[in-house]
C-alpha cells in the first residue's frame, strides 16, 4: 500500500511540475498568453470592486482561467502544426485558426459573465 501511495504522489509531483514546464514555456514565446494573464489580473481585482454574488465571481474567475487554458491550447496545437511542417497548407491554416477561435469564444463567454453581471 504504502509503493503506491509514494508512486501516485510521485507521478502527481511530476504531473505539477510538467504542468508548470508548459505554462512556463508558454509564458517565455507566447505574448498573447501573458495579455490574458494581465486581463485576468485585472478582471479578478474588479470582482472585488464591484458589487456581485460569490457564485457570480467565481463565474468570473473560472472563465478567466479557462480563456487561459484555451490560450495554452492554442499554443500547443500551434507548436504542432508548424512542428510537421512549415509548408503552406490550407489544413494547417484551418487547424490553426480553429484554436485561436477557441481561445475568441471563451473571451467571448468571459465577457457575456461581465456585461450580465454589470446588467443584472
Amino acid at each position: 500500500m504504502r509503493a503506491i501511495l509514494v508512486a501516485e504522489a510521485r507521478r502527481f509531483w511530476n504531473t505539477c511540475l510538467w504542468s508548470w514546464q508548459g505554462w512556463a514555456a508558454a509564458w517565455a514565446s507566447e505574448k498573447t498568453l501573458r495579455q490574458w494573464t494581465v486581463v485576468n489580473v485585472l478582471s479578478i481585482a474588479a470582482t472585488f470592486l464591484v458589487e456581485m454574488t460569490p457564485v457570480e465571481r467565481a463565474l468570473i474567475w473560472v472563465l478567466g482561467l479557462l480563456i487561459l487554458a484555451a490560450e495554452l491550447m492554442n499554443t500547443g496545437l500551434e507548436e504542432v502544426v508548424d512542428y510537421l511542417s512549415r509548408d503552406i497548407d490550407p489544413r494547417a491554416k484551418k487547424a490553426k485558426d480553429c484554436g485561436s477561435a477557441a481561445v475568441a469564444l471563451t473571451a467571448l463567454a468571459g465577457g457575456v459573465a461581465w456585461l450580465v453581471v454589470l446588467i443584472g
